[in-house]
């Protein structure tokens, strides 16, 4: 019970990595709220898990009206008087024009970074004033491996994952005097319904091959991260950028060939 009677705000959290920190959070004593579009799936998720004994509240969030995440943050603090942990969960992308530079349209680029850095900025900087007047707080963005290294497509997407990762570390310094900490999880392939809807079989066994731990992550797993940078165990972290991706990207650029070699020996 880490997270006891902390008021969590997890945006994007009707399915994936979000709904694995809703119930992650609410099972750890949190009292949860979602910030979510679709509120009738949201209230489904939110009264199935009361009734198991859970605190989970639904407020209105859509990363594409950018007036909500002030209302969201509002509507919180109205109801609850604090947020102790902001979770910025939300990211979009669309594999089929997020393309290399010679091929991804201007229009597609900006579309793509302005949703997925104002999904931070602004829950951020809505939320800052009310954790600095309550003695701090704890903000939470769900990045991606792709914002450490680069890939041979989907431009927008690790721009803008590159971006809040340094987002994090300005948000860590220019907070840190209100006892407001910042850090970021990397999910690498994680085994949501996102991936498993815009990814071939082919393509996750191409990266599969070169993660050490040879599977694709759990989102109760990224969830775990989350859960640690929400409590008080994390109190003296701040700024940092945790990549929890199998070790993606950790070894040798050729460690998929050298062990498919290893393995024929």
């Amino acid at each position: 019970m880490r997270l006891e009677n902390k008021v969590v705000l997890i945006t994007a959290s009707t399915r994936g990595i979000g709904l694995a920190c809703v119930k992650r959070c609410a099972s750890e004593g949190a009292i949860v709220y979602m910030g979510a579009r679709n509120l009738d799936r949201a209230n489904e998720i939110a009264n199935e898990l009361n009734s198991n004994g859970a605190k989970v509240n639904v407020v209105y969030n859509d990363a594409t009206v950018k007036e909500s995440y002030k209302t969201m943050v509002e509507e919180v603090v109205k109801a609850e008087g604090h947020i102790d942990v902001l979770v910025n969960n939300f990211g979009t992308s669309n594999p089929k024009v997020d393309l290399d530079i010679k091929s991804t349209e201007y229009d597609e680029f900006i579309r793509t970074i302005d949703l997925n850095l104002a999904s931070v900025f602004l829950s951020s900087q809505a939320v800052i004033p009310h954790m600095a007047a309550g003695g701090g707080g704890s903000i939470i963005n769900i990045s991606s491996i792709g914002g450490i290294r680069p890939d041979v497509s989907q431009i927008a997407y690790g721009t803008s994952k590159a971006s809040i990762n340094y987002l994090t570390k300005l948000i860590a310094t220019q907070c840190a005097r209100d006892n407001i900490r910042c850090n970021a999880v990397l999910p690498g392939m994680t085994a949501t319904d996102a991936v498993n809807d815009n990814l071939t079989e082919d393509f996750k066994e191409f990266f599969l091959k070169h993660t050490p731990i040879k599977r694709m992550g759990k989102p109760e797993e990224i969830a775990g991260a989350v859960a640690y940078f929400a409590c008080d165990d994390s109190a003296y972290t701040t700024g940092q950028i945790m990549d929890v991706s199998g070790g993606f990207g950790m070894p040798t650029p050729v460690y998929g060939d050298m062990i498919n070699l290893t393995m024929k020996r």
